[in-house]
This record gives structure tokens, sequence and C-alpha cells, in this order.
């Protein structure tokens, strides 16, 4: 890789010529798959000017905040770099044929092929053309989805909320299984097989050692508990019939997030970022940055889903609403502030993150930064957050 320093004055900064979503990707797309070198395109590639700093994957999103969809605010984001809707299509399908052998969604194949969890890990994983690779990660998020979709939306529902920490204190246990004496064991697998959430998540983590180091597997286990954990506080607020503070909100939402799935950007890469530059405090807090920025996108786009439902939603634009007494219209285009901030702060850190010249740990950051812009895309048009 060359080092930024090396390059002339021009070359570091942003490009002159032509841009936009097409040509970015195109050249970002390129960078980030090269198979002669483990690093992709260097966020420190450009020199930083004005407040939004150097783009991420050398790549130049839009100066301005991409543009709004379906009556959204602007959302400042990266474009997509792939978009490849045979190979969305063929994960997407072996994913519904999973679905059906561990018995998610039964009854509902059809809604849950419509949501495409396919066509989201083609588009946020474009350093991978490889179907198997990306089934693995689909698998994991699938069960992911499901504990929200079966337990959590149980728990909002007002269906005893109090049994949501039981239920996902044992599906920490299937994603990080141990082995229970004698006749325990027995009936801990017998009921793990018999409830479709736990025997697909134990599934979908045990199918991804098949390209996971331990120490991969390991970093997945440690966010999906803290994505449980932050499911379960949010039972603990609809237990008490409150809406958190904003700062309190944001807290949850760090862990309760996309995390386990961005954490796998380097395994559907091929590669492993170690241990010790991951967990690094530089490295974490990008990271959660990226994290945080992905779900709040979520909250936005599912603002409209949950409108309708009964009893009390927790997103941030309605807790903005409560904590400012501002209309709705106004509290979403606050959120969408907060959003943008978050990529913009994700794109300064990992612009002086990369300029180590550490040739994982730049292809690891642009693998976050095109893992937000597939997020997008797929938000922008699944069905799971659009009139069905």
């Amino acid at each position: 890789m060359v080092e930024p320093s090396a390059l002339p004055t021009t070359a570091r900064r942003l490009p002159s010529g032509p841009t936009g979503l097409g040509t970015s990707a195109a050249r970002a797309a390129a960078l980030l798959r090269r198979p002669s070198a483990p690093a992709a395109p260097s966020p420190a590639g450009l020199r930083p000017t004005g407040a939004a700093g150097a783009t991420a994957a050398g790549v130049r999103p839009s100066a301005a905040p991409t543009a709004a969809r379906g009556g959204l605010p602007e959302l400042y984001c990266p474009p997509h770099l792939r978009d490849d809707p045979a190979l969305g299509h063929e994960v997407n399908e072996r994913l519904v044929h999973w679905a059906e052998q561990v018995g998610i969604y039964a009854g509902q194949l059809e809604k849950f092929r419509r949501a495409d969890y396919g066509r989201l890990v083609m588009l946020t994983h474009p350093d991978t053309d490889d179907p198997d690779r990306l089934l693995a990660a689909a698998r994991c998020m699938a069960a992911e989805f499901a504990v929200d979709d079966y337990f959590c939306d149980e728990a909002a529902a007002g269906d005893h909320p109090e049994r949501l920490g039981p239920q996902l204190m044992l599906a920490q246990f299937a994603v990080d299984p141990g082995r229970l004496p004698g006749e325990h064991g027995a009936a801990q697998r017998r009921a793990f097989a018999a409830q479709p959430v736990w025997h697909a998540l134990g599934d979908s983590v045990e199918q991804l050692g098949a390209y996971a180091s331990g120490a991969q597997l390991g970093r997945l286990r440690q966010e999906i508990a803290g994505l449980f954990l932050g499911m379960d506080a949010e039972a603990g607020w609809r237990i008490g019939g409150r809406l958190p503070a904003v700062w309190e909100y944001l807290a949850n939402r760090q862990m309760n997030s996309f995390l386990p799935c961005m954490t796998l950007v380097d395994v559907l890469g091929g590669y492993e970022l170690p241990a010790t530059v991951y967990g690094s405090p530089e490295v974490r807090r990008a990271t959660l940055q990226a994290a945080l920025a992905s779900v709040l996108l979520n909250d936005i786009y599912s603002m409209r889903k949950e409108g309708g439902a009964a009893g009390l939603e927790y997103n941030l634009p309605t807790v903005i609403a409560a904590e400012d007494g501002c209309s709705p219209a106004e509290a979403l285009r606050r959120a969408a502030a907060i959003h943008n901030e978050l990529v913009h702060s994700f794109e300064a850190s990992a612009t002086a993150l990369s300029a180590n010249g550490d040739p994982l740990l730049t292809r690891y950051l642009a693998a976050l930064w095109a893992w937000l812009g597939g997020n997008r895309e797929w938000h922008a048009a699944s069905p799971r957050y659009h009139q069905q």
C-alpha cells in the first residue's frame, strides 16, 4: 500500500474528476476486493477537507447528504459498492431453505423471503462473491433478527415482558454452549431442538466456524451478548412503562445494534483483524460509531413500521419527541442529524487510524464503510420496513 505521505498533495485531496455514486462505487469496489493485497484503500489515502474529513475506502460520497427517499430526512451515508441481484437472490433462496430446516418463520416463509436478507449481505459485504461465505453471515443475521421478531416483539406486545431476560439468557447459551452433565444436558438439547430460535442461533454460529477462527467466533459471541443485554434493558423500560432519556437510549442502542453482523466483515473478506487491534480503544471507538450509525438508520426507517403497533415503542425519534416536546417530523429530522454526525465521526476516526499504514486495519475500516452503504440501500427498499 502506498503511504499517504508518498502521494503528491493533489492526489491526497478529494478527487476533482468524475464522481458520484456510480463512479466512486466502482473505484472503491475494485480496490476493496483486490486479491493481490490484503489491504483496501486507506481512508487516509485522501487528505481531509473540511469538517467531514477524508473518505473511508478511498471513495468520495456525495458532498451533501444523500437524497431523501419516501419522505425521510436526508441521510449522510456512503454509496453501496455492489449490487448483484443474481448473487443476492441465490443467497436469499439458500437462506429461506435453511430457515425452513431449523424452523424459524414457519408459516411465514414467503414474508421472510421478501425481507431479502440475502440481498442485505450481498450489499454489505462487497469484498466476496462466494455465496457460501455470504450464506454463513446471512444465517447469523437471520437468527439474530428472529430473536427480535419472536422474543422482543412478543414482549413489546405486552405478553409477559419479564420472560424476555430468561429467553435471552438461553439464547446466549445457544451461541456459546457448554456441556451440561448427564441427564441435564440431554434435557437441554431436547429443549433447544424444539425451540426454533435457539436452534437457529446455535446452528448459525456452528456453521460459521467453517470460515471463522476461534478468536473471530469469540468476538461474535461477545457482541451477541451485548446485543441481548440491550434487548433486555428495553424490556425493563417496558415493565416500568417509561421512555429513557435520549442519552440513555443511545447508550443502549450502541449495544442493541448491527454490531454482531458488522463484526463479521473480516470473516467474509477471508482475513483476520487481530484481537489486539480489534479491541484497542481507538479501533473500538470507530467500530462503535459505525455500529450505532447503522442502527439509528434502522430506527429512522422502522419508525413508520412501528407507528401502528400496540404499546410503547422505542426508537430514537420517539424518544427525542418525548424529551424535547417536538413534533414527530422534527424529531425525525433531529434523529437523522445524530445519524449523520456519527457517520462523519466514523469517517474522521477511520482516516486517522488508517494513517498508520496497517493494511489489515485499513481493509477492516473500509469494509465497515462499505457495510454502512449497503445497509442504507437495503433499508431503502426492503419490505421489512415498507408496506407489504
